[in-house]
Order: structure tokens, then C-alpha cells, then sequence
């Protein structure tokens, strides 16, 4: 079940945005859209001109913490419409930083701040996809199976604490996902992630896109680089967070 040579490039583009301003929100609706998946509806003029071309953006938000110091946290716009200036954000409420206990807090009517994105990173020439999270990247995940086009082959590994914490993505796409339950405090362990991995089948021409605890990401890259002989071209892994530090990210390529 190696990876065979691919017959061809995927093609990524860079796009940076000119215009990166601040955008003045308000909360139009909460909801949990499981135990630990908080998604924050939120409007506003300032979304006419919003642009967010890839799945894996990220935005700014920005909160005042408990001491009241305006800190940033970066979230992926989750779905948005410039018509109907709508955004949606998920906030995964595993801890408790200042931008997770704005959003347990926030009402309708409420003010959120956000930034940019700055610019996009877009893959395409791309049929088959294999998608490995956690809790963290499922917005940015959920967000590349929802807008994949028909015929595009899909498979997803997302480590969750519980079969509660299972999300459902409606597309067009042929998607099967793989879930991986194991305890928050061993988020930073890739074993289940890479026994899972190893019953897998990794089409010619496979995207890997990796979104994890940082540990997590690099164990799972080693991998599928050397031993499923996943080319580096073909592949991107970040670490979205690092168990014990605060606001931390990795990339890892």
C-alpha cells in the first residue's frame, strides 16, 4: 500500500491580498456544533470586500484577555458570503485561551474584531486528498471537503476525544472519514493516528494535508515520506498547536 509515483505536479499558487484591514463584526447567532465545537455566526458591512480563497486561510481575531491586553489568535474562516455579509468561525473549546473564552461567552449582538487574511496558498491539479487532523484543524478540513468539486477522491483521518465529537460535511466530492478517538491529555501521541494510516490506501497523485498537535505532525510526515515513500511536493504538514504552549504553531514545510 506504498504511494506510487505520481504522473504529475500538484500545482500550488500564492495569493496575497492588498487591502488587509480590520473588520468590525457582530454575533448574529451561537451554536455547538458538538460537545466541543463552538461555532460563532457573525455579520457586517465590513464583509463586503472580505476574500478568503483557500481552506486553509487564516484570520486574525482579536480579543482582550483577563488583564484586559488585546491579544490575536488565528482562526480559519470556516464559510463565508460576501452578499449576505455572513462569517462563520468554529472555536475548538479544548482550552482555554482568551480568544476560546470570548467565544464561550459571546451573545448575539456581541463585537468581534478580525484581521486579514493575508494571503492564500491554493492547490489544485489535485483528484485524490488525504486529510489528517485533530480537533483543531476540522474547520480548515471540513471547510476543503465541503467546497470540493465532483470527482475529487477524499479520505480524512481526524483524531477526536469521542464519537461525539464526529462531524458530518456535505460535498459533492466522495469522501470517507476515518475517526481516531483517544484522551485529550494524549494529543501529542501519534500512534493512533499512524495505525490508522496503516490501513490505508494511498492512491497515485495523493495530496496529504496534515493539520495536528505539532508532535503530532511531524511523526505523521516522517511517515508517510519514509515509509510510504510520499513525496514532499505532494505533501503539507502544520502543527496547529504544541501541548503546553500557549498560542503555538508549526510548519513544518
Amino acid at each position: 500500500m506504498n504511494y506510487q509515483a505520481p504522473i504529475h505536479e500538484p500545482v500550488l499558487e500564492r495569493h496575497r491580498h492588498e487591502v488587509v484591514k480590520r473588520r468590525t463584526l457582530s454575533v448574529t447567532r451561537t451554536e455547538r456544533i458538538t460537545p466541543n465545537m463552538l461555532r460563532i455566526h457573525l455579520t457586517g458591512e465590513d464583509l463586503a470586500d472580505f476574500s478568503s480563497l483557500s481552506p486553509g486561510d487564516h484570520i486574525k481575531v482579536f480579543v482582550t484577555d483577563s488583564k484586559g491586553f488585546m491579544q490575536m489568535r488565528d482562526y480559519t474562516p470556516r464559510s463565508f458570503d460576501n452578499e449576505a455579509r455572513k462569517l462563520v468561525i468554529d472555536f475548538a473549546v479544548h482550552e482555554a485561551g482568551p480568544a476560546t473564552l470570548w467565544a464561550l461567552k459571546a451573545k448575539v449582538g456581541d463585537k468581534l474584531e478580525i484581521g486579514g487574511p493575508r494571503g492564500s496558498l491554493v492547490i489544485s491539479n489535485v483528484k485524490h486528498w488525504l486529510l489528517v487532523g485533530d480537533e483543531t484543524a476540522l474547520p480548515s478540513l471540513g471547510r476543503r471537503i465541503e467546497e470540493a468539486k465532483a470527482g475529487t477522491i477524499m479520505t480524512s483521518v481526524v483524531s477526536v476525544t469521542a464519537p461525539t465529537e464526529e462531524q458530518h460535511f456535505e460535498t459533492q466530492a466522495t469522501h470517507v472519514a476515518r475517526w481516531v478517538y483517544r484522551h485529550l491529555n494524549h494529543a501529542n501521541d501519534p500512534a493512533p493516528v499512524i495505525a490508522a494510516l496503516k490501513d490505508i490506501e494511498i492512491a497515485p497523485d495523493t495530496y496529504v494535508w496534515i493539520g495536528t498537535e505539532a508532535t503530532v505532525a511531524r511523526a505523521v510526515r516522517a511517515y508517510l515520506t519514509e515509509e510510504r515513500g510520499v513525496p514532499l511536493t505532494w505533501l503539507r504538514a502544520s502543527g496547529y498547536w504544541s501541548m503546553g504552549i500557549a498560542d503555538a504553531h508549526d510548519k513544518l514545510d
